[in-house]
């Protein structure tokens, strides 16, 4: 096969989180080592270098592909993962920018669209024929307008609280795109200094995450993101930096028409799950979310469900979301 792949040491085989930290060779805590279930980290080649990912099960078995939200990582589906059906495999992985995954080269922005294209090209890479997706927040967003693109090609797509591509005013849209290429430029001239960005200790990378988060984030779940979002500081011993790209703030996105929504939605035709985040926003005017809903919901293999948690809560609480997602995978993709 043409992906490379170099086996993480996490010792014994887990099936869930069963300690926080562990110790180095000086018996100094390393926050960053988590251990969960068993999975192989692997690097799938790109055209600006590599995608990195966690392979859960069996390598034989076409995997659910799991994608993270904007700024977060593989780690989303730490907890989620042991939970899911075991006879299927899981790939989580880093989209570019992202986690260990490739930062873009110099000069080139991220926009949203590139993360559909991402899709089609671990497709290309594995020789699937088809692509079972599992999407939280922007991911949830890529893999609606992927199932809308390619229809023939997904047999499966899991949508996590964000159902589709906002809708924004004209005005809204203008201004963020002005910002954003100003906001890019001066990313731009800070990444040339090669200067490392801000140290924080252990505690204080929790706290940025889980506040930057509008506390969406647990402060108990934080460090599944934080894992393969720091990297020790090289001036400040005993602390992290954000090791992302910071030119994900300034990404750019869709910008499309009220009626595109509603066009995609009348192409999907795979068996669909969407599960909505009651303390999660809408992102969006709700007239808009349930236009596209009753869209939908013309698909006779539309699933919708809500449960109480916030944007993360499939990362927070696993066990309110499994039941769901594990009857739906069970049902077009059984042993």
């Amino acid at each position: 096969m043409k992906v490379q792949r170099s086996l993480l040491k996490l010792g014994q085989q887990m099936t869930k989180v069963v300690r926080h930290s562990s110790t180095n060779g000086n018996g100094q805590s390393n926050p960053l080592k988590v251990l969960t279930k068993h999975y192989e980290e692997i690097s799938i080649p790109v055209p600006w270098g590599h995608i990195s990912g966690k392979w859960y099960g069996p390598k034989h078995v076409r995997p659910i592909v799991g994608m993270h939200g904007w700024q977060d990582n593989a780690g989303t589906f730490d907890t989620l993962a042991p939970l899911l059906p075991s006879h299927l495999s899981f790939l989580s992985i880093d989209a570019p920018g992202h986690g260990l995954s490739s930062w873009l080269p110099p000069g080139i922005s991220y926009h949203s669209i590139d993360y559909v294209l991402l899709i089609r090209r671990l497709m290309d890479e594995y020789n699937w024929d088809k692509i079972t997706m599992m999407g939280h927040s922007m991911s949830s967003i890529n893999g609606f307008v992927f199932s809308a693109l390619f229809p023939d090609k997904v047999d499966m797509f899991i949508g996590l609280d964000v159902l589709k591509p906002p809708i924004r005013s004209a005005r809204h849209i203008v201004d963020a795109l002005s910002e954003r290429l100003e906001g890019t430029l001066k990313l731009e001239k800070r990444l040339q200094s090669n200067k490392e960005p801000p140290a924080y200790d252990w505690d204080q990378c929790v706290t940025r995450l889980h506040e930057g988060s509008n506390k969406s984030v647990s402060l108990e779940a934080c460090k599944y993101l934080l894992q393969r979002n720091l990297k020790p500081s090289t001036h400040e011993p005993h602390k992290y930096y954000f090791s992302r790209d910071n030119r994900l703030k300034t990404s750019l996105f869709y910008t499309l028409h009220l009626d595109v929504p509603l066009v995609m939605a009348g192409r999907i035709k795979c068996p669909h799950l969407f599960i909505k985040a009651l303390q999660a926003p809408y992102y969006e005017k709700k007239e808009y979310y349930d236009a596209t809903l009753v869209e939908l919901k013309k698909n006779p293999l539309f699933e919708y469900y809500e449960v109480d948690g916030t944007h993360h809560v499939h990362l927070n609480e696993p066990e309110k979301v499994a039941p769901i997602i594990n009857s739906f995978i069970n049902k077009y993709r059984p042993l």
